[in-house]
């Protein structure tokens, strides 16, 4: 199995950027009934204004193909849109696991 672990770092006010945060933390949350190499999700908005980044996710495929897949199916592709306007920095990890 694959974890993808994502963290974004979002432009705007703190008003503007967890109104973002959040109808993107909404879209995520119903990719596992679209997306079938989609095992899980979870996704977090930063609680503490004292750090820099805003959301985190991290999803669950059985393989690093399947994280291409992912991506590249248009339901998260449609996801990654709410952000891309307000989007000032991404980290991702991947890493496979037992």
């Amino acid at each position: 199995m694959v974890k993808h672990i994502v963290s974004f770092k979002l432009k705007g006010t703190a008003e503007e950027r967890r109104e973002v945060a959040e109808r993107f933390k909404n879209a995520l949350m119903e990719l596992p009934a679209q997306i079938d190499v989609l095992r899980s999700m979870e996704v977090g908005i930063n609680e503490n204004p004292s750090e820099d980044w805003d959301v985190v996710l991290t999803a669950v495929v059985p393989t690093m193909d399947d994280v291409a897949v992912y991506a590249k199916h248009p339901a998260h592709v449609a996801a990654a849109s709410i952000i891309g306007a307000h989007k000032e920095a991404r980290a991702c990890v991947d890493y496979y696991f037992s």
